[in-house]
C-alpha cells in the first residue's frame, strides 16, 4: 500500500490487467449488482438492439478501477471518485486499469492527491475515464486506519 505522503505528480499506480471478460462474469455481475439489463447477458437482446454481441456493464469496469485504487491506496482516504463511460467493453475483452497522480495539494491538516484513472482495452480503446481524490488527515495513519 502506498503512503499518500510520498507520492509525486506523475507517479503511476501499477496497472491492473484483468483476464478477458466472459459471459459467466457478466451473468455473475448481473446477479450481484441487480443490473439484469438483457443487453449485457442475452445475445438475442443485444442483437435486437443493433449490437453484435453482449457487452460489459459499465459498473463492472468501475468496480475494476475500485480494485486498482484500493489495492494501492488507503480506502479510508478516498474522498471522491468519478468516471465517464466513453466506450463499450465487449464480451471477451481484456481490461487494464491505470491511475496516474495529476495533482497534489499539501495543507496544514494533510495532503490531497488527485489521480487520473482509466480503463483500457488491449487495442488501446479507453472505456472509462475519470478521477479519484484521496486525502490524508491528522487522525489517519499511512495505512488508512
Amino acid at each position: 500500500m502506498k503512503d499518500l505522503r510520498i507520492l509525486a505528480v506523475g507517479d503511476e499506480l501499477p496497472p491492473l490487467a484483468l483476464p478477458p471478460i466472459t459471459r459467466t462474469t457478466l451473468a455473475l455481475f448481473a446477479g450481484s449488482s441487480g443490473d439484469h439489463n438483457p443487453i449485457h447477458i442475452d445475445i438475442d437482446a443485444a442483437r435486437a438492439a443493433g449490437e453484435p454481441d453482449v457487452f460489459a456493464h459499465g459498473m463492472l469496469s468501475m468496480a475494476y478501477l475500485g480494485t486498482l485504487l484500493t489495492t494501492h491506496l488507503p480506502q479510508a482516504q478516498l474522498r471522491t471518485w468519478t468516471v465517464r463511460f466513453v466506450a463499450k467493453t465487449p464480451v471477451h475483452a481484456a481490461v487494464t486499469c491505470r491511475g496516474t497522480v495529476r495533482e497534489i495539494h499539501d495543507h496544514d491538516d494533510g495532503r490531497t492527491v488527485v489521480l487520473d484513472v482509466e480503463t483500457q482495452l488491449v487495442d488501446g480503446t479507453t472505456t472509462l475515464r475519470g478521477s479519484a481524490e484521496f486525502r490524508t488527515d491528522p487522525t489517519t495513519t499511512e495505512a488508512g486506519r
